[in-house]
């Protein structure tokens, strides 16, 4: 509930009356966008309670904060949104319902086309909730489609950013280029990547899994975003960052299979930064 204090805290600021004592126009701007901002949060809440979910993604629900994480990124059922790299699907799970039922468009997009494969299953057999989910290469090479420019609302990735930064290459300059490039002006960005602490070593971000919040930020800003909000939700002060398999040796994963199993399970998942940019208007 931690992001929706946040939110709440805004919304409070923003409907002081004696700040919209001489700007009736504000007053009944604030209004709207807190009732948007209401509609949003319910739709959101009925697509992670989607009957179509698989138990074992909803499991996760208590150590990913859906609900919470997709609120503060400010999705709207009626958006374009992009989910990169979506793996078996734990949030197209709940991106899928949402937009359907919202009128919105889901973009998918991963290496083409091995990346969307689990995606392509969850379409055979539920065309009704999934087919309408569209499927690019991200990051593109010309192989497949690709997320038109300027097209996207908002562009989500969960948990992706190390891949970019140790997957063989560094790749990640490029990747924050081109989602500048799909997203309209106005646009949001948000990332939800492992946590490494500033004070530990920067050369952990190759191996461990974890990033640091200046490496993700510094990347995004090269790349034109600016950070304009950041939120706790997903934080885990029990994670110490220092595994010898790194941030897998934790649940889901748990690399170590048997091997202090107990111990990694009461710990639960990584530590989190949840990060919310924009793509500047002008």
């Amino acid at each position: 509930m931690r992001s929706l204090l946040l939110v709440a805290s805004a919304a409070i600021a923003l409907s002081d009356p004696a700040a919209f004592a001489q700007d009736g126009h504000a007053g009944h701007d604030t209004h709207a966008a807190v009732k948007e901002a209401d509609t949003a949060g319910a739709a959101i809440a009925a697509a992670v309670a989607a009957s179509t979910r698989t138990p074992a993604n909803t499991a996760r629900d208590p150590y990913r904060h859906p609900a919470e994480t997709l609120a503060f990124f400010g999705v709207k059922p009626g958006d374009t949104i992009v989910e990169l790299w979506p793996g078996g699907g734990w949030y197209t799970e709940i991106l899928a319902p949402l937009t359907k039922a919202g009128g919105g468009t889901l973009y998918v997009a991963a290496p083409w086309e091995k990346g969307l494969n689990r995606i392509k299953e969850k379409q055979a057999a539920d065309a009704a909730t999934y087919g309408a989910v569209k499927l690019a290469e991200f990051p593109g090479t010309g192989a497949g489609d690709k997320v038109p420019d300027g097209s996207a609302d908002a562009v989500l990735t969960f948990r992706n950013v190390h891949n970019w930064r140790f997957g063989g290459a560094d790749k990640t300059a490029d990747a924050f280029k081109q989602i500048f490039a799909m997203l309209k002006p106005g646009g949001t960005l948000g990332v939800v990547e492992h946590r490494l602490p500033e004070e530990m070593a920067s050369a952990l971000e190759e191996k461990s899994g974890y990033m640091k919040r200046s490496s993700v930020v510094g990347f995004a800003e090269a790349a034109g975003f600016k950070l304009v909000g950041e939120s706790d939700i997903n934080a885990n002060p029990k994670d110490t960052h220092d595994y010898e398999k790194g941030v897998w040796t934790l649940p889901p994963n748990l690399t170590e299979g048997d091997k202090d199993r107990e111990k990694y399970l009461a710990i639960g998942e990584s530590d989190r930064m949840t990060l919310k940019f924009v793509k500047p208007a002008s």
